[in-house]
């Protein structure tokens, strides 16, 4: 298979991806471990966690540790 000029080879493993997906990932284990110990504070906690992970990534790919794009 022949290589396309529009895309790219690093598929989006940068550190403002990592990040994001790490905390995002953080977020749904507290909700689900929450869940399972039907603490809905926690649960709750959790699931604000995940926006966070996403802001985080959007911070960090504006701060040039994204995927750069030409």
């Amino acid at each position: 298979m022949s290589a396309n000029a529009d895309h790219s080879d690093d598929h989006g493993s940068t550190p403002a991806a990592w990040t994001a997906v790490i905390v995002m990932l953080v977020g749904m284990l507290i909700a689900g471990i929450a869940m399972i110990m039907k603490q809905p504070t926690y649960f709750w906690v959790g699931l604000a966690v995940i926006p966070v992970g996403a802001v985080a990534g959007w911070i960090m790919a504006k701060a040039g540790l994204g995927q750069h794009r030409d």
